[in-house]
C-alpha cells in the first residue's frame, strides 16, 4: 500500500491542472466542481488506506523516494514523502474536511464567473498541504511551506477587483514571508551545525537520530529552534505575526474554512510537532512557545468579544484556538496539541462552513428584496434558527464543541492542553490561568455569535424576511458530517481517568502518535509533574473547573444577548474607550501601520527619489553628460577635408620630433 503514498498529492495536483487548463473552455460547473472534488476524495481514500495499513504494522516509519532532487557531494536530497502516525493522521485531516470543503463549495460559488479558477486554487492548495506534511525532508516541506503561502495569496484575493481584498491577499503574503525567513535562517543554521559534526542532511529520520550530536539546551539548539518557531508564527497566525489571518476573511468562505481548519494555519504547528526532538532539547525555546501560546490565545479571545462580523468573530477564534496548540507545544504536551489540531479542523470548518450558509441565505434574502445591507454582520440578523434549521442545529453543536461542553470533542482536546499547562513540568500555573480565561471568553463570544444571529427577534429588513432559504444538499451535507465529527471526535482521545469510566476506553491518539513523540519526550525529561501524576482528585477537580468555565461563558452570553439584550448597549455606553479599543483590535494593525509599515514607506521613498534618482540616475546621467560633451568637442575635428587630416598629421610629426630634441 506504501507504494502508493505519491498518489495522495498527484491526484490534487492533476485536478488543478484539469480545471487550470480546460475549465475556462468548459464552462460545466457540474464537471469543473465534480472533477476538483473527485480527485480530493480520491487522494481521501488513498489517504485511509495507507492510515489503516500503518495501523496494522508494527513498522511505524516508512518513507519512500520518488526521485534523486539534487546531489553535491556527500549530500544527497531525495524527492521523498514520509508516513509514521504523524502524518498519517494530517493528511487524514487534509483530505477528509478539504473533500467536504470542495463538495460545499460546489453549491456556494455557484454562478461565480470565476468558479474554474476558484476549483484549480483549491485543488492546488491542497496538493501543496500535502507536500507540507509528507516531505520526508525539510527542503520538501518547505517547497509545500512556499505553496501554501502562494494559494493563501490566490484565494484570499481571489475578489481581486475589490482594493480589501488585494490589500489583505498581499498583507497575508508579507507577513508570511518575515516567518519563511525564520524557517530558512533555522534550516540554514541546523544544516551548518550538524554537518559541522560530519552529518550533512535535511532528512527529518536522520535529524532526528543525529539530534543528540547538539548539546541540550545549548546556544545552536536554542537558536535553531527560536529561528523554526517564527516561521511557525507566521504560518499559524501568532503573536506578533497573527494580523493577516483575520483579514483572510476576504476571500469566499469555503477558503476561510480551508486556511483557518485543514491546511495553511495548522502548518506551524505540524513543523513543530515533526521536529519535536529538537524543541524539547531547548527549554527556553519551549517556554517561549508556550507564553507566546498562551498570550495569543487570551488576546485573540479579547478582540473576539467585541467583532460583528461573523467571519471576523471566527477568524479570531481560530487564532485563539492555535494559541492552545502552541501553548501544548510549549509544555510538551506535542499528543495534545495534535488531538487539538484535529478536533479543532471538525468543528472549526463546520462553523466557517455554517456561516458561510448563513451569509449565503442573507445574499439571497437581499438580492430577492434588492437591498444592500451587509449580509455578514450579525447585527441585522437574529431569530434564523426557524428559517435554516439544519445550518442552526450543526452550528450549535460545533459551538459547544469548542466551547468544551462535556463528552462533545473540543472538551477532551483542549481539558489535556489545560491539564499539562498546570500539571506538566514545563507547565505553570500563570500558563493555565491564561488557557482557561481564554476559554471562558470563548465560550462567551461564540454563544454571543449563536444567540444574534439563531435567536431574538429577526433584524432582517422586513422585505426580506420572507426570502431566507435554507441552504443545498452540496452545503448542508458536509455541515452534518461535520458536526458529528464535531460531536463524537474527542472519544478517539479520551483521557485515562475518563477512561476508568468507559470500561477502561484507551487513549487512541495517544497510543498512535506514541512512536512520534514518546522518546524525545522521555529523553527530555517531558512529564506531567511526579506529585501529580497520579492524583486523579486533582484531575476531576481541574477538570470540573474547565466545565465550569465553559458554562459561566455560556450563561453569561445568555444573559447578555437572551435575557437582557439591553445590557450590551448599556455596557458600551458605560466604557466606551474600551469597547472602542477592543472593537478596533487594540490599534494593533495601527501600530504596525506606524511602526513598520509607513516607516518602510518612507524608506523606500528615500531610496526612490534619494538614492535611486538623485545618486544612482546623477552618477549615470553625469557620466552621459560628460561623455557627451566630450564626443561633442572631438566631432569638430573630423571635418572631412583631407588637407585638414594631413596638417594634423603634420603638426603631430613636428610634436614628435620636438618632444624627442629638447627631450635631449
Amino acid at each position: 500500500m506504501y507504494d502508493y503514498l505519491w498518489l495522495i498529492p498527484f491526484f490534487p495536483l492533476v485536478g488543478f491542472v484539469f480545471n487550470g487548463l480546460f475549465g475556462k473552455k468548459i464552462r460545466n460547473e457540474a464537471i469543473i466542481g465534480g472533477i476538483g472534488t473527485l480527485m480530493i476524495f480520491l487522494s481521501f481514500l488513498v489517504s485511509c488506506g495507507n492510515f489503516y495499513a500503518l495501523l496494522h504494522d508494527s513498522e511505524k516509519v516508512h518513507q519512500q523516494v520518488i526521485a534523486s532532487w539534487m546531489s553535491v557531494g556527500s549530500l544527497q536530497i531525495d524527492w521523498g514523502f514520509l508516513l509514521d502516525p504523524l502524518s498519517a493522521l494530517m493528511i487524514m485531516v487534509v483530505t477528509g474536511v478539504g473533500t467536504l470543503i470542495h463538495l460545499y463549495s460546489i453549491g456556494y460559488m455557484h454562478g461565480e464567473s470565476g468558479f474554474y479558477r476558484f476549483f484549480a486554487y483549491l485543488n492546488l492548495f491542497c496538493f501543496s498541504m500535502l507536500m507540507l506534511v509528507l516531505g520526508n525532508n525539510a527542503l520538501v516541506m518547505f517547497v509545500g511551506w512556499e505553496g501554501v503561502g502562494l494559494c493563501s495569496y490566490l484565494l484570499i484575493g481571489y475578489y481581486f477587483d475589490k482594493k480589501s481584498a488585494g490589500d489583505a491577499a498581499k498583507k497575508a503574503f508579507v507577513v508570511n514571508r518575515i516567518g519563511d525567513f525564520g524557517f530558512l535562517c533555522g534550516l540554514l543554521t541546523l544544516f551548518w551545525t550538524l554537518g559541522s559534526k560530519g552529518v550533512w542532511t535535511f532528512n527529518f529520520v536522520e535529524i532526528a537520530e543525529n539530534a543528540h550530536l547538539l548539546e541540550s539546551g545549548g546556544i545552536a539548539v536554542t537558536v535553531i529552534t527560536l529561528a523554526f518557531f517564527l516561521g511557525a508564527c507566521g504560518k499559524s497566525a501568532q503573536i506578533p505575526l497573527f494580523t493577516w489571518l483575520p483579514d483572510a476573511m476576504e476571500g469566499p468562505t469555503p477558503v476561510s474554512a480551508l486556511i483557518h481548519a485543514a491546511t495553511m494555519v495548522t502548518a506551524g504547528v505540524y513543523m513543530i510537532a515533526r521536529m519535536n526532538g529538537l524543541f524539547a532539547m531547548s527549554p527556553d525555546t519551549m517556554m517561549t512557545i508556550a507564553v507566546v501560546g498562551a498570550c495569543t490565545a487570551l488576546f485573540a479571545a479579547t478582540i473576539g468579544l467585541a467583532q460583528n462580523d461573523i467571519k471576523r468573530v471566527l477568524a479570531y477564534s481560530t487564532v485563539s484556538q492555535l494559541g492552545f496548540m502552541f501553548l501544548a507545544m510549549g509544555v510538551g504536551a506535542f499528543t495534545a496539541g495534535i488531538f487539538h489540531l484535529m478536533t479543532h479542523a471538525f468543528f472549526k470548518a463546520c462553523l466557517f462552513l455554517g456561516s458561510g450558509s448563513v451569509i449565503h441565505g442573507m445574499h439571497h434574502a437581499y438580492h430577492k428584496a434588492h437591498l444592500h445591507d451587509d449580509p455578514q454582520d450579525m447585527r441585522n440578523m437574529g431569530g434564523l434558527r426557524k428559517k435554516m434549521p439544519i445550518t442552526f442545529w450543526t452550528f450549535l453543536v460545533s459551538t459547544i464543541a469548542i466551547s468544551g461542553i462535556p463528552f462533545f470533542s473540543g472538551f477532551f482536546s483542549k481539558d489535556e492542553i489545560l491539564w499539562w499547562a498546570f500539571a506538566g513540568e514545563r507547565g505553570h500555573w500563570l500558563l493555565w490561568l491564561a488557557g482557561a480565561v481564554a476559554a471562558l471568553m470563548t465560550a462567551f463570544y461564540m454563544f454571543r455569535l449563536v444567540f444574534m444571529t439563531f435567536f431574538g427577534e429577526q433584524k432582517t429588513d422586513a422585505r426580506a424576511k420572507d426570502h431566507i432559504p435554507e441552504s443545498g444538499l452540496t452545503i448542508t451535507i458536509p455541515l452534518m458530517v461535520l458536526a458529528a465529527l464535531a460531536a463524537a471526535g474527542g472519544f478517539l482521545g479520551v483521557p485515562h481517568v475518563l477512561g476508568n469510566f468507559f470500561g477502561h476506553m484507551p487513549n487512541y491518539i495517544e497510543h498512535f502518535l506514541a512512536p512520534v513523540f514518546e522518546h524525545s519526550q522521555k529523553l527530555n525529561g517531558i512529564a506531567v509533574k511526579p506529585e501529580l501524576a497520579h492524583s486523579v482528585a486533582l484531575e476531576f477537580s481541574m477538570m470540573g473547573a474547565s466545565i465550569g468555565i465553559a458554562v459561566f461563558g455560556i450563561l453569561g452570553a445568555w444573559f447578555m444577548y437572551i435575557k437582557n439584550p439591553a445590557l450590551p448597549g448599556k455596557f458600551v455606553t458605560s466604557f466606551p474607550g474600551l469597547w472602542k479599543t477592543v472593537y478596533n483590535k487594540w490599534y494593533i494593525d495601527e501600530l504596525y501601520d506606524a511602526v513598520f509599515v509607513n516607516n518602510c514607506k518612507r524608506i523606500g521613498t528615500f531610496l526612490w527619489k534619494g538614492f535611486d534618482v538623485r545618486v544612482v540616475d546623477g552618477i549615470v546621467n553625469g557620466t552621459a553628460w560628460v561623455v557627451k560633451g566630450i564626443g561633442s568637442g572631438l566631432r569638430y575635428t573630423q571635418s572631412g577635408f583631407l588637407h585638414n587630416y594631413a596638417m594634423g598629421m603634420v603638426v603631430g610629426v613636428v610634436v614628435i620630433v620636438g618632444y624627442y630634441i629638447l627631450g635631449k
